[in-house]
């Protein structure tokens, strides 16, 4: 072996095992106390209590929550257990679930979060939902903004996806609303009570412009 094809050798195997760094440091998130904020539209996003239970066991029966949502139905108890869990899953750094609700009010009238939080990756994926009384107000374009700027600004993800059936127009319309970008379109992605359903990706990277949502 020549000289020069033992250095490629050395250089190539030095190549192969350097480690791409984390994108956002483990511990970054869940060492944090999960933070609240207040919305454009007026409303608040924070953290899930043991009071909510109720709500979340009520909102599993709404028809549009249940259409694209698929929350199952939870009783009191499993609606409690649930909320405890995504204060493991945020200490755990898996998940991100945000409450929609009145300034100072206990009930809830919509979620918001993030999942699939891929902090060596960079990226998450969103879910939410909004019960009538909290519909009709531009809440969730807010509420998916809110929570954007948090995660590429403050915690340091690169990129968010939203992924939605595309019957669901109104999930279409608060992506376009928020700015992510309409990728393409996934065959036969989710199975919903009528069957598999094509899906929506959009998405959201570092450095794309944000909206002005006319506030």
């Amino acid at each position: 072996m020549s000289a020069c094809t033992a250095s490629f050798g050395l250089w190539h195997d030095a190549r192969m095992i350097v480690p791409i760094p984390a994108v956002v440091p483990q511990g970054r998130m869940g060492r944090a106390e999960q933070p609240a904020f207040r919305l454009a539209c007026g409303l608040e996003l924070r953290p899930w209590c043991a009071e909510d239970a109720q709500v979340l066991a009520d909102a599993c029966r709404d028809p549009d929550v249940q259409r694209w949502n698929r929350p199952g139905e939870l009783s009191l108890e499993a609606a409690r257990a649930r909320i405890g869990r995504w204060e493991k899953r945020w200490q755990d750094e898996a998940a991100a679930i945000w409450a929609i609700a009145e300034p100072g009010a206990t009930s809830p009238v919509g979620l918001i979060g993030l999942s699939d939080v891929d902090l060596g990756g960079g990226s998450a994926e969103f879910l939410y939902w909004l019960l009538p009384g909290g519909r009709g107000r531009g809440a969730m374009a807010d509420a998916v903004l809110r929570i954007s700027r948090w995660a590429l600004d403050d915690l340091g993800l690169h990129r968010l996806r939203i992924t939605h059936s595309v019957a669901n127009t109104a999930s279409c319309r608060v992506a376009e609303k928020a700015g992510f970008t309409l990728e393409g379109t996934m065959r036969s992605a989710l199975l919903h009570h009528d069957g598999w359903h094509d899906e929506h990706l959009h998405a959201r990277v570092q450095g794309d412009d944000w909206p002005d949502l006319g506030r």
